[in-house]
Parts: C-alpha cells; sequence; structure tokens
C-alpha cells in the first residue's frame, strides 16, 4: 500500500523549474495502472502553474495515461507536451486511446498549446488517429513547434496529419487567430511523394515556417517540387533539412527556383540528395548574389564533380556568416580536393569547410596528367580559324604594310595575332565588346576573349601594352556591371590557361602562356581587380605545373606582382 511518505519520496525525484516544466525525463518508469501513475498525477497537482510536462523515456500505458490527463486537466495554462520516446513496448492499439484521453484533457482544460513533441514514438498511421480531435481544436490554434520525427507515418499518416494541419489553419484564420506553426520536424517518417505533396499544401497555406526539417523520407522530384513551392510561401524560413531525399537535377532546380523567396535562410542541409553537379550550380547561381546570413551549407553525397563545387564555393564569396560548409563524399578526386581546398582557402574559410576524405573519385582521374604536354611541341601542318601562328615563313619582315581592309574584332579573333592586335585601333575595346554582345556579362566568355588577347604578346612591347588596355576595359566592363564576379572570372582565366581543369575536357589551353601571365602581372595590380580574385591566382600559380615550370622568370614575376598586392 502506497504511503503519504512514499508520495513524498516520489514527488522529490520530480524536478518543478522556475519555468513551471514538470519532469520525469529518462527516469524509465512503467506506468502500466492508475497506481503505477501516481506519483506523476501527485506532482501535476502539486504545481500551481505548470506550463510543460516531460515523460520522455517512459513507457506510459491506457491506463496511466487516462489518469495522468484527469490531473493534467486542471492545468488551462498548460503549453508544452515534451512526450518523445513514451510508448516503448506499447501496442499500437494502445497508443491512439492513450494520445485521445491525453488530448482530450488538454482540450476540455482550454489550453493554448506551443509545443508538441512525440518524436521517436513508432506509432505509424494509427498514432495519428488518436492526435485528430486535438489537432484540429482550438488549443492548437497558438501551436508554434509540431516535432514528429521518427514515428512510421507512412504515407497514410503524413496525409491524415496534413488534412489535420489544413483544417486547423483554417479554423484559425476565420476566428480570428491563425494558426503560426515555426517548426516543424519529421524526419524517418516514409512520407513519400505523396504524403511530402500534402503537407506542402498545408505549410503552403499555413506560410509561418521557420524551421522545416524532412530527412530520410523517400521523397522524389514531384514531392521536392511540391516542397519547393511550400518553401516559397514561408519567407521567414531560416533553417530547411531535406536531407536524404532523392532531388535528381530536376528536384534541385524547382528548389532553386524557390530560394530567392526565402532570403533569410541560415542552415540548407541536402545532403545525399543526389542533386549531381546541374543541380549544384542551379543552387549556386541563387546563392551568388542572396542569402548573406547563410551559416551552414551541407550538399555531401550528390555525385558533383569539381566544376560544380567551384560554382557553389564561388557562390559563398559574400556569406561573411558562414561556419560550415560540407562538400565531403562527392566526385572531385585528389586534384579536385586539393584545388577546392585551395579556393576555399583564398576566400578566407579553410576552417568552415569539412573533411574531404570520403570524396568517391573523379570520373576522369585516371586521364593523364600531361595530356597537354604530348602535342606542345608540335608545330600544326595548317593553321586552323582561332588558332595564333607561330610560323617564321609567316612573320612579316620589315615594314608592315597597312592592309586595305580595316581589321575587325572578327579577324583578329578569328586569327589572333600582334600585328592585328595592334591594327584594331583605339576601338578595339568597343569592338570586342560588340563582338561578345551579352556575353560580356558573362565570366567565362570574357576570360575567353582574355586569354585570346594576351597569349599573342611575347615581350615588352607595343602589342603587350595594347593587350593590357584591351584586357582593363574586359575586365572593368565585366566587373561593373557584377562586383562579385571576380572570384568568377579568375577561376574562368585559370581554366582557360590549363591551369585549372574545366569542364570542358575536349578544350584545349594554349601551349604558351608567356604573354597571358605578362598581361597578367599588369591586370592583378589595378584597383578594379578584386583581391580575392588575386589570392585565387597566387594560389594556382604558386602550385606545381609543366607549363609554369617552362617560363620561371614570368613566373616568379607574376607571383611577386601578386604577393606585392
Amino acid at each position: 500500500m502506497t504511503t503519504i511518505d512514499d508520495v513524498t519520496k516520489s514527488l522529490a525525484k520530480a524536478t518543478v523549474s522556475p519555468k513551471f516544466e514538470l519532469s520525469f525525463k529518462g527516469k524509465g518508469l512503467k506506468l502500466n495502472t492508475a497506481a503505477d501513475a501516481k506519483e506523476i498525477v501527485q506532482a501535476i497537482k502539486k504545481c500551481d502553474h505548470l506550463t510543460a510536462l516531460r515523460l520522455e523515456g517512459n513507457t506510459v500505458g491506457v491506463d496511466a495515461a487516462e489518469e495522468i490527463a484527469k490531473a493534467l486537466g486542471h492545468h488551462p495554462e498548460f503549453e508544452r507536451a515534451h512526450w518523445s520516446d513514451m510508448f516503448t513496448g506499447r501496442l499500437k492499439t494502445e497508443i491512439p486511446i492513450a494520445l485521445k484521453h491525453l488530448g482530450a484533457a488538454i482540450i476540455g482544460a482550454k489550453c493554448r498549446l506551443v509545443e508538441i513533441d512525440l518524436s521517436d514514438n513508432a506509432f505509424g498511421p494509427n498514432g495519428v488517429v488518436g492526435l485528430i480531435d486535438l489537432l484540429k481544436s482550438e488549443s492548437c490554434y497558438s501551436l508554434q513547434e509540431l516535432r514528429l520525427n521518427n514515428n512510421g507515418l507512412g504515407i497514410g499518416g503524413g496525409k491524415m496529419l496534413a488534412d489535420c494541419l489544413t483544417e486547423c489553419h483554417k479554423s484559425s484564420v476565420a476566428a480570428g487567430q491563425p494558426l503560426s506553426l515555426k517548426i516543424f520536424i519529421s524526419g524517418r517518417n516514409r512520407l513519400e511523394n505523396e504524403g511530402a505533396t500534402a503537407l506542402a499544401a498545408a505549410f503552403k497555406a499555413i506560410g509561418t515556417l521557420e524551421f522545416l526539417a524532412m530527412p530520410q523520407n523517400g521523397i522524389n522530384h514531384p514531392g521536392i517540387s511540391a516542397l519547393a513551392d511550400a518553401i516559397a510561401a514561408n519567407p521567414k524560413l531560416k533553417h530547411l533539412n531535406l536531407n536524404d531525399n532523392t532531388f535528381t537535377a530536376k528536384g534541385a532546380e524547382a528548389i532553386a527556383k524557390a530560394l530567392p523567396k526565402v532570403e533569410n535562410l541560415e542552415v540548407i542541409n541536402f545532403g545525399d540528395c543526389l542533386i549531381r553537379t546541374e543541380g549544384a550550380k542551379a543552387i549556386a547561381d541563387v546563392l551568388r548574389n542572396s542569402h548573406k546570413n547563410l551559416k551552414e551549407l551541407i550538399l555531401s553525397g550528390n555525385e558533383i564533380n569539381k566544376t560544380g563545387a567551384i560554382d557553389i564555393i564561388e557562390s559563398l564569396e559574400t556569406k561573411e556568416f558562414l561556419e560550415k560548409l560540407d562538400l565531403d563524399a562527392n566526385n572531385f578526386g585528389e586534384e579536385g580536393c586539393e584545388d577546392i581546398k585551395c579556393m576555399v582557402e583564398s576566400l578566407g574559410f579553410k576552417d568552415v569547410l569539412g573533411s574531404l576524405s570520403g570524396d568517391e573519385g573523379s570520373d576522369d582521374e585516371e586521364d593523364g596528367e600531361d595530356e597537354n604536354e604530348e602535342d606542345e611541341e608540335e608545330e600544326p601542318e595548317e593553321d586552323e580559324e582561332g588558332d595564333i601562328s607561330t610560323d617564321v615563313k609567316l612573320q612579316v619582315k620589315g615594314t608592315a604594310i597597312t592592309p586595305s581592309k580595316p581589321i575587325t574584332a572578327k579577324d583578329f579573333l578569328a586569327f589572333p595575332s600582334p600585328t592585328k592586335l595592334l591594327q584594331l585601333g583605339n576601338s578595339g575595346a568597343d569592338s570586342l565588346l560588340q563582338e561578345l554582345g551579352t556575353n560580356a556579362k558573362e565570366a567565362e566568355k570574357v576570360a575567353e576573349m582574355f586569354t585570346k588577347v594576351s597569349v599573342v604578346v611575347s615581350k615588352e612591347d607595343e602589342a603587350k601594352a595594347k593587350a593590357c588596355e584591351l584586357a582593363d576595359k574586359l575586365l572593368q566592363n565585366l566587373l561593373n556591371q557584377d562586383p562579385n564576379a571576380g572570384v568568377k572570372v579568375a577561376n574562368a582565366i585559370l581554366v582557360c590557361l590549363g591551369l585549372l581543369k574545366g569542364e570542358d575536357k575536349k578544350y584545349k589551353p594554349p601551349a604558351k602562356i608567356d604573354g597571358a601571365l605578362l598581361v597578367l602581372d599588369h591586370v592583378v595590380r589595378q584597383s578594379y581587380f578584386p583581391k580575392l580574385a588575386r589570392d585565387i591566382i597566387q594560389i594556382f600559380v604558386s602550385k606545381p605545373h609543366p607549363t609554369l615550370d617552362k617560363i620561371p622568370e614570368i613566373r616568379h614575376k607574376l607571383l611577386q606582382t601578386l604577393y606585392a598586392f
């Protein structure tokens, strides 16, 4: 028989915080009967103002739940139900009944709930049945946090939950007390496309989410696309975790379209989502000029190659609050991993990048390192369009003859040479920009033009001065239109010169880059050229490379300039 002393001792085990939170967390209590629940009931009755009840880590049966509910029904001030992992070993038929008892008491007391946490209770769709009345009631008009992680809800449970939230929102709006859910967590629930789509419709209607986590739910791109629409309708969103679902590039592009609507994002977790390189590029395009408050970006395990990662890193240049970047378990290859580390370091994010030890290797990792060297010394039998003539027989001797036909930008680009470069005249820069057209805003196209202009230079002469003048105009025009393009154009120039591998495996960089380095030595001194772009060039010019090893003096001169600035 239980005595008063026994109850007093039991009450001593419970904790009542200044915030009126009663906690029996982790006590391992087996509460089958009403008598088993007596210590919890007495503790609840003892509280004058109970706002939160923690029952995690215990196991509550139907009779015990009914007894606890009776006591809870005397506390209209009750707000937070911390009830994760409290049905261990219970039959699935028991759980809905227990939840109905607890929910009825909350409704009867006219509580205004702020938080419900029923995570880690494997009750499946049946568990949601026990929550329907509560979730649709006035007691949930005030709900801000709903945590249902690892419950095995399935498609059916997800649909029922979505219906409850939709109806609650509709009735709360009609009552002038609109549901303003801020946190929704529902990972490892096998929601799949149908469940996710149903919930997405509810989220879109509610529109107040700040924290959304739905990892490991077997959602493919149709469900991801539906969630993307919902995300766009929740502009206050700060935390987005869709880890371990299958986006593919199609889903990633849908999410990318939604991202501009959620500028307050601080955490993006798309790890193990199979977004691939195309999806990474779509996301990078959005992040480049937005999301200034981003703190964490997780894109591990996504089959992204090095070019996709470079785009992502470039997009983070202005993210001053960035604390974590996870790109592990992608397809960069050994050299790619080193290049990525160098880029991240040049942006000042060395301590932000996580380990790349799980990298799964590049598709072209077996390609020869010196594939460009084989043909370096070969003279082309005939000049192709766009090649630079190196045949001494074609060099002009003596006084140049003024051509009857003026040299145009198109003429120069078709067959670049120092002579044609000089003959472009004072309007050369305007002609080249006109030839570029709308591509004058594209870093890659400007880098290609820079390369054609600069590689014809061989020494300190008029041609070099002209090339520097044109390079300044091309780069200044680009950076005036897009001040954040510095990192991108630096990388693009390195790719064009063969100092950094690009996406186009068939691209053959120029055999000699002496002139390009001489012009770069001028460019990096200019005030318009960003420091981060200089730092990236410095890192790659410093690295061992067969082409650079052949021109040590020019390389040394450029490095001296880079270190000075």
